[in-house]
């Protein structure tokens, strides 16, 4: 019996928390994609708790027209960065959340390292 695509991308999900987790020092950046969105967090996994977050969905919020396509993935990776830099966040370890390190979460992820997250 074939497994689901989503079914596999939580297979892959837990593989991967297996192996890292959130600190104070270097939070966890865990990325979620929908169909019409993108939403990124800064996760203290010691507190349990989100430091930052932002998304396409809060962005087009905000007057712009961001969308979970590339060009939103861009704003969501900016975006990020720039509120960990003002809670003195630099540090932080990628969670990719069982995506491929493809298209979109590459494209945020790399955009997030431009604008100075460290990871």
């Amino acid at each position: 019996m074939a497994v689901s695509k989503d079914a596999a991308r939580k297979r892959r999900k837990v593989r991967i928390r297996k192996k890292i987790t959130g600190t104070p020092a270097r939070p966890r950046l865990v990325v979620f994609r929908s169909n019409m969105h993108l939403y990124a967090q800064i996760v203290d996994d010691t507190a349990g708790a989100t430091l930052v977050s932002a998304s396409t969905l809060g962005l087009g919020k905000a007057g712009g027209t961001a969308r979970g396509n590339k060009a939103g993935a861009e704003l969501v990776g900016r975006e990020i960065a720039r509120l960990a830099k003002e809670k003195s966040i630099s540090g932080i370890v990628f969670d990719r959340n069982g995506y491929l390190y493809h298209g979109r979460i590459k494209v945020m992820a790399d955009s997030a390292r431009e604008a100075g997250l460290d990871f």
